[in-house]
């Protein structure tokens, strides 16, 4: 009874090792993960932003020219 016990004690022990063995890589691909999400974030913004900026360009330098006089009918008539 006793050498049985002893047994299981020891095949639990190299079980636990095995499992703890098994995660050490996890901090790594979690890291990998959020960079990834990080760089997929940060690529649409920098989408959106060129976007928002390029209307804004487009309308500031078509007010500039309005006051220059030199709006060539795109200019508001108040």
């Amino acid at each position: 009874m006793h050498a049985e016990v002893m047994d299981l004690y020891v095949r639990l022990g190299l079980l636990r090792h095995r499992i703890r063995a098994d995660e050490r890589g996890e901090g790594v691909i979690s890291a990998a993960i959020a960079v990834l999400v990080m760089a997929a974030l940060g690529a649409i913004m920098w989408v959106g932003f060129k976007a928002i900026f390029g209307q804004a360009s487009s309308n500031t330098s078509t007010q500039v020219q309005c006051v220059g006089g030199a709006g060539g009918g795109n200019c508001a008539q108040p």
